[in-house]
């Protein structure tokens, strides 16, 4: 088909215009008569918003997707062009990508009046039928709709009646793509009331010039809810005249949370021979639900799936630093290498007034301290069913030993030998390890011992302390009338004070 280059070939060939919208219906309808997945590496939502938005495209809706960031807003409209044919024609040399059966402008109009038959013709990839604008305060009505060009008028020696001199903006030359227009609530009002006529009757209003033009495009908006700041919300009779209203949410479960960090986390090929177990992933993702319903974090804003996309970077590059300081070849996760998620928390969370006094860096911790808590009763049981049968308690004897006095300093970047040789001194800790993850491989069983030991510092069974270069783990007790060991942070005692509250 691509081969033809004439309207008369085309005519020919038996080609029959469609409009966009028919067009994503009918090859969303062959889509899902032949079971095939639509908006593929996109994870839980299918059985909310997909189905909500193949709805949308099957009634020709234009849609808003209305959601908090990092909902994969952006990413279900862009591929909507895989809906698309694959080729359309369009008038060669137009700025409003005509359809050669029915030119839309003064060109495409005026080249199959000049040359019939012969009017040449170009294919369009449906790659190229997609834009994007980002709805920013110093968007105008001629960025978006278009102006007069006095250039062009100067060059073509017309005078500023005739529509040639009309420069078309963004929209306009968006015929038969589909055109997104991302945060609709940052843009102005009066560029808001810019869009009405284009969604209803089709027609555009440029310095004066009145001009009918039935553009053929699908709209897509963008927007987190109008609560989410002061900045903007979208008019009410835009809203009303987009067709449907979409809501998105962020991952209901861990496991979707794995699967949408693993696919889009960007590690480099040295990086994949470090081992990372599923535990650490968990982590990972419980750091972002314990920050969602943090009081010190901003729900309004909300935790956009980015920050456990950049935490699990960091958590990589963070084993990978102390693999090559250390000049080992092979390495795996530590729970000491959480201290690199750290900048990305920080970067990603948005803290209400409370939060802000407390201080990022603290909450940041906090938030790994209470993902640690949570995921560790998947994996051990429950500290507080022992409290008053410490008897029976299956970590009697590493608070024992603690409790005597004993202390460990766990530093970021110790070696493979001496981390193992430290983890393996506490008594208890090998033989808890053996009674609840017997079959698991050496590499996880070290893991899961320091993971005890967080654990057990999260339900205040032992201490933890930060040191300039680590973390200290002793007694609980001891630690409350104990000054800082030489080399210990400055603002050790404050930490724990802040940990104390965050209980």
């Amino acid at each position: 088909m691509t081969n033809i280059k004439t309207l008369g070939e085309l005519k020919k060939s038996g080609y029959k215009s469609r409009s966009i919208k028919e067009e994503l219906r009918e090859n969303l309808i062959q889509k899902l008569k032949n079971k095939e997945t639509v908006f593929a590496g996109i994870w839980g939502y299918e059985e909310t918003v997909i189905p909500d938005l193949e709805r949308a495209i099957l009634a020709g809706h234009d849609i808003n997707l209305l959601g908090l960031r990092g909902q994969a807003k952006t990413r279900l409209a862009r591929l909507m062009v895989q809906l698309l044919d694959e080729y359309v024609p369009v008038i060669e040399g137009s700025d409003l990508n005509d359809d050669p059966f029915a030119p839309l402008s003064r060109y495409g109009e005026d080249k199959v009046k000049e040359m019939g038959d012969q009017t040449p013709i170009s294919w369009l990839h449906r790659n190229d039928r997609y834009t994007e604008k980002l709805a920013t305060p110093d968007v105008s009505v001629a960025d978006l709709i278009g102006d007069v060009d006095p250039i062009k008028a100067a060059s073509l020696k017309l005078p500023y009646s005739d529509e040639r001199v009309i420069h078309f903006g963004l929209i306009p030359r968006s015929n038969r793509c589909i055109f997104v227009i991302n945060e609709l609530p940052d843009l102005q009002a009066r560029i808001q009331v810019a869009l009405f006529n284009i969604l209803q009757e089709g027609d555009i209003q440029i310095r004066g010039f009145k001009i009918r033009l039935p553009l053929d495009i699908q709209f897509v908006f963008t927007a987190n809810p109008e609560d989410y700041t002061n900045r903007g919300s979208i008019v009410t009779p835009l809203k009303d005249r987009i067709d449907s209203q979409i809501i998105t949410h962020y991952p209901k479960s861990l496991e979707i949370g794995k699967r949408i960090t693993q696919q889009e986390a960007r590690l480099k090929d040295a990086q994949k021979s470090i081992a990372v177990n599923e535990i650490a992933k968990d982590l990972i993702e419980q750091i972002a639900f314990e920050a969602r319903k943090s009081e010190y974090v901003d729900a309004k804003s909300g935790v956009s799936a980015r920050l456990t996309i950049s935490a699990f970077e960091n958590l990589v590059a963070a084993a990978e630093r102390r693999s090559i300081i250390n000049g080992e070849k092979n390495t795996a996760i530590r729970i000491s290498d959480f201290i690199g998620v750290i900048p990305a928390i920080t970067g990603k969370v948005e803290l209400v007034y409370e939060g802000e006094q407390e201080g990022p860096n603290i909450i940041a911790q906090n938030l790994v301290g209470k993902a640690i808590r949570t995921q560790f009763v998947n994996y051990f049981p429950d500290p507080d069913k022992f409290r008053k049968q410490k008897e029976k308690s299956p970590y009697k004897k590493i608070t024992e030993w603690f409790g005597d006095g004993n202390a460990i300093d766990l530093l970021h970047d110790m070696t493979q030998a001496e981390f193992e040789k430290k983890i393996k001194a506490v008594p208890g800790l090998a033989e808890l390890i053996q009674e609840f993850h017997k079959g698991q491989d050496a590499a996880t069983k070290l893991f899961l011992m320091e993971f005890a030991l967080h654990g057990l510092a999260e339900y205040s069974l032992i201490s933890k302390h930060n040191l300039s270069a680590g973390l200290q783990f002793k007694d609980l007790l001891s630690s409350m009338f104990t000054l800082p060991r030489p080399g210990a942070d400055e603002d050790e005692d404050e930490d724990d004070e802040v940990r104390g509250r965050f209980k």
